[in-house]
């Protein structure tokens, strides 16, 4: 049986798989993208639990590269719900009519590179198998859950449920005492809303996080209209900023060099404005220790504000990293919920969890009896959904094994050693640190150029090198110890997932001075890359 051919297969159909398939086909590339969900989306097919919301506005959270998709798609809210971006998204995929494409329900297995002719054999879990001259993993930061590893978790005879995995049909939770485990972003989301249909919630908190007020509601009318009138300015001004959000509006500014009262002024003044304003009140927030000190005892000033009991307060504020240092969630009423009589809070710290039972948690001071748990344990972030499929470069050498000390890449968007491959917005860019429509768009326009450069030169090869990918690791990690990021066991330093290697895996030089950095490689020939007509390199 011969197997398919094609120009390019792409892993995943989100925003990264949607756009990559979008600028190869313009290219007039033959192209199959294979998706393991029902529908398209990514990110925003698989995270359905209840409040999941987009933490960036949601003009910013969305495609630039057609005027025409971005003034035709109106959003109802500041910040869009998972239904509305997964409308968005088929919206998307039905109006540059990608779907004839895209294969659904088929999860990539193996990706193995053959030397002898420049081209990657796919493997999928339905058996097929395909080839292309090109294989980009568009396969997502947060699209695998970090599993579930409670000991006696088998056993409960209740329904339980991980955030990542949510029923398609939602959960009602009317009449039941339910325990949510974590208190991180989807959990952050969905305990308000849990809370205000269960008969009861016991929280269980391994790590308090910072979080801020998202402020949501509908779309300001006058915000619209200035995104209609100044579309174009509006997301070059977005690219410009380290983090790829305008209303994150940097300061250079430091900390000290504002007195007390203008300091307070500032952060208030970014408290109403919501979510990712209040870290960029001070240019020296994430660099200085006492600097960070300042804005994150801000912020436990107002979840004892807000939080009527002080004990409950205490425990919900953040000691053990710095503000900034772990994503900030952003939130819907968070902090308020725990005045609720149906709510409480288990400090794990105090009393880790021994077991789940058959009707409960139990930790090592008493037995929690609950109808059903909520596992909001995150992500294995980054590098997840590569190590989930056997990929296999020159001389047959393993992924897995090239990282098993954590991620190389070039840039983020290579490997040395795995000639054809592209990630998008992988571990070495700025990625989860950035807008990731911004970070997305930038790295598919560089990929569909790169390739587009070969294919005029009638190129059959290019990877980088060693000498590169070591240097660009290197200049990552730099980075990373000048700031207070590399303190706090985070998912992007891999550290809530036991086993994997604790390594920072993003960019945190900004997005601009990283965007500079590609556009040089690619003027001066990809330079740090080999480039090769045949198989001969």
């Amino acid at each position: 049986m011969t197997e398919a051919a094609y120009d390019a297969v792409i892993v995943g159909a989100g925003f990264s798989g949607l756009y990559m398939l979008h600028r190869l086909r313009a290219q007039g590339l033959s192209v199959r993208v294979y998706e393991a969900g029902s529908s398209v989306g990514g990110t925003w097919y698989w995270n359905r639990y209840p409040g999941a919301r987009v933490d960036i506005e949601s003009q910013e959270y969305s495609y630039s590269f057609s005027p025409e998709l971005d003034a035709e798609w109106v959003w109802s809210e500041r910040y869009a719900t998972q239904p509305e971006l997964l409308s968005y998204l088929n919206h998307v995929a039905d109006r540059f009519d990608l779907r004839p494409d895209i294969q659904l329900d088929t999860r990539v297995t193996a990706a193995v590179f053959d030397e002898a002719t420049n081209r990657w054999k796919i493997s999928t879990d339905r058996g097929e198998a395909v080839t292309a001259r090109w294989c980009v993993m568009a396969t997502g930061c947060l699209s695998v859950a970090n599993e579930v590893a409670f000991p006696g978790a088998e056993s409960f005879e209740g329904a339980s449920w991980h955030t990542q995995s949510w029923p398609e049909g939602g959960v009602d939770f009317t009449g039941q005492k339910v325990g949510v485990i974590g208190t991180g972003s989807s959990a952050i989301q969905s305990i308000p809303v849990i809370a205000g249909q269960a008969d009861h919630v016991t929280v269980f908190q391994r790590t308090p996080n910072f979080s801020v007020p998202a402020h949501n509601g509908p779309v300001d009318p006058a915000v619209a209209a200035d995104w209609a009138a100044n579309r174009a300015q509006r997301r070059a001004e977005a690219r410009e900023t380290g983090f790829g959000i305008r209303m994150v509006e940097p300061r250079e500014t430091e900390t000290f060099a504002d007195d007390p009262q203008a300091r307070q002024a500032e952060f208030e003044r970014r408290w109403k404005i919501g979510g990712f304003a209040l870290l960029g009140a001070y240019g020296d927030t994430l660099a200085s220790e006492e600097a960070n000190e300042i804005a994150a005892e801000f912020v436990r000033g107002k979840i004892r504000e807000i939080v009527n009991d002080p004990e409950t307060a205490e425990k919900l504020s953040p000691r053990s990293f710095p503000i900034g240092a772990k994503r900030v969630c952003v939130d819907t009423d968070y902090y308020a919920t725990f005045n609720r009589p149906n709510v409480s809070l288990v400090d794990l710290r105090d009393e880790p969890i021994e077991a789940i039972e058959p009707t409960g948690i139990r930790t090592s001071k008493q037995t929690y009896e609950v109808d059903a748990i909520v596992y909001a344990i995150g992500f294995d972030a980054m590098t997840g959904a590569l190590s989930k499929i056997d990929i296999r470069g020159r001389g047959g050498a393993s992924l897995h094994e090239r990282w098993a000390a954590g991620p190389r890449t070039y840039l983020g968007l290579m490997i040395a050693g795995f000639p054809n491959m592209f990630i998008v917005t992988g571990p070495g860019s700025p990625s989860v640190l950035c807008n990731m429509a911004v970070a997305i768009e930038q790295h598919v326009e560089w990929i569909s150029d790169c390739i587009a450069w070969m294919g005029e030169r009638q190129m059959g090869r290019i990877e980088a090198t060693e000498t590169a990918q070591d240097e660009w690791v290197a200049h990552v990690n730099e980075v990373a110890d000048g700031t207070l990021f590399p303190k706090a066991n985070s998912w992007y330093m891999g550290a809530n997932v036991p086993g994997k290697p604790r390594v920072f895996m993003p960019y945190i030089g900004g997005f601009p001075v990283y965007r500079e950095k590609c556009e040089e490689v690619a003027t001066r020939g990809y330079e740090g890359c080999l480039v090769a007509s045949d198989a001969r390199a």
